[in-house]
């Protein structure tokens, strides 16, 4: 049940990408706005990941997931009923909500359910490798919806999983009390992250719209920024803090997540970057575009589930981590040398085949960063791993396209053909891409370490 909870959270962030022009030409949407069907979600689901966290922690992790998943599921069906673009926008903004919540806890309670080292890392191999399958279905399955029903099916698909999803989770969900409201019901500082994230990632989905430099662009930037210093300093000296600064102690914790940042930020290059090439340059279509890279959500499936759970028990998280962080540098490296008119079998399978690096480096890193939490610290712990998913998700696409297109703008001004320009423009994208990769192997290499185990078994 947490699987399909993660899957129509992932799927749903990818599904609507493809039926955008459907949905522009349906509620007749201005180029400007539609923009916010996407931008809506991501805002909402990045920016109350943390708090939705900690009040499992609190309330009930299971109460917050099937709470989430209500939500989720009611929005859904507002979405698939939609007859206007401003009832679309709150519909996919209450399903941010909904998937917040409902994320934000699985894998605190995914690693209290699984305290055997073994069977804890068979469970995060599958909860990994759905969220990166249903990233890479996500194109596929939203072109045959839009194509043989309407685009409303993208949305009203998630009814019968959704229902399902709280039925099922209801009897099989173990029940958990929480550590009351008392123990940390900061309301000051719930307000200052949220408000902080909200604007913060506001502020990077404008990007590619206002730019870097712009005085709109650096005004909410800093004001986000000071809002976030301000639950920083809310969180050092409340009594009953919202955050435990405390978590940060951990290496595992900190360095997890920093590299976390590093790895999903390149690698938003490879899912995005990579389908603008395959549509932009080679002229795919957005169906033969997902099933060009569906063989990269095939090795990810097969190494996450087959293979990493296994090699984590024998040859330690870590060395896992780094492995698979060199195997995606050399994925990226090769799209950095990507040709104008390349061929499929030679120049593309290849990198697909590399793909398994994610499969390898996800559930490891997601084994780390939730190893050095406490208990009672599992549902902050699992929201600040998806909060940090989310972030490098956003810069990375904002920064990854916005170099991309100033590149490929440079090369036209200079005579290039369209296709030249662009894919020049790609390659620098993929070449920063595997340039914070190695930024992740180093912090990988240098902060983590290993957990140990005591006698019992148990991770320390």
């Amino acid at each position: 049940m947490l699987a399909t909870g993660m899957l129509m959270t992932v799927l749903d962030g990818s599904v609507v990408t493809v039926a955008m022009p459907a949905i522009q030409q349906d509620l007749d949407f201005s180029p400007a706005s539609l923009s916010w069907v996407v931008n809506a979600y991501l805002i909402a689901f990045g920016s109350l990941l943390l708090l939705a966290g900690r009040l499992g922690d609190l309330v009930s992790r299971q109460r917050m997931f099937l709470a989430g998943t209500a939500v989720f599921t009611a929005a859904s069906l507002l979405a698939g009923l939609a007859t206007s673009p401003a009832t679309l926008i709150a519909a996919r903004f209450l399903q941010g909500v909904g998937s917040a919540m409902a994320s934000a806890v699985s894998l605190g309670i995914l690693v209290t359910l699984f305290t055997e080292p073994r069977e804890r890392a068979k469970a995060i191999a599958v909860f990994s490798f759905t969220g990166a399958a249903g990233a890479s279905i996500g194109s596929v399955l939203g072109g045959v919806l839009t194509d043989v029903l309407s685009w409303h099916w993208i949305f009203l698909i998630n009814l019968p999983i959704g229902l399902v999803t709280f039925v099922v989770a209801a009897r099989v969900l173990p029940a958990d009390r929480g550590l009351g409201l008392a123990a940390g019901a900061d309301v000051i500082g719930a307000l200052l992250v949220t408000a902080g994230l909200m604007l913060g990632i506001f502020t990077v989905v404008r990007v590619e719209e206002y730019g870097w430099t712009s005085a709109s662009t650096l005004g909410l930037g800093a004001l986000a920024a000071a809002l976030l210093a301000g639950f920083v300093i809310r969180q050092a000296t409340a009594r009953t803090p919202l955050m435990p600064l405390r978590i940060f102690r951990s290496r595992s914790v900190s360095g997890a997540n920093l590299v976390q940042i590093l790895m999903v930020a390149a690698l938003f290059s490879f899912q995005f970057v990579l389908a603008l090439y395959l549509q932009k340059v080679l002229g795919y279509g957005a169906a033969r575009t997902g099933l060009a890279m569906l063989p990269a959500a095939v090795v990810i499936g097969v190494v996450s589930l087959g293979v990493s759970a296994r090699l984590n028990a024998r040859f330690g998280e870590r060395k896992v981590l780094l492995t698979g962080l060199l195997l995606l540098v050399g994925l990226l490296g090769l799209l950095a040398r990507i040709p104008v008119h390349a061929d499929y079998v030679t120049d593309l399978l290849p990198v697909m085949l590399l793909g398994g690096g994610f499969g390898l480096a996800l559930p490891a890193l997601t084994a780390l960063g939730m190893s050095g939490a406490r208990n009672d610290d599992a549902g902050l712990a699992s929201g600040l791993f998806s909060t940090t998913q989310q972030i490098g998700g956003a810069l990375g696409v904002a920064v990854l396209l916005t170099l991309a297109a100033a590149h490929s703008d440079d090369l036209l001004a200079v005579g290039g053909s369209q296709a030249e320009a662009l894919t020049g423009g790609y390659r620098l994208a993929f070449g920063v891409g595997a340039g914070l990769l190695v930024a992740a192997l180093v912090v990988a290499f240098a902060v983590l370490r290993q957990p140990g185990r005591d006698r019992t078994g148990v991770r320390t």
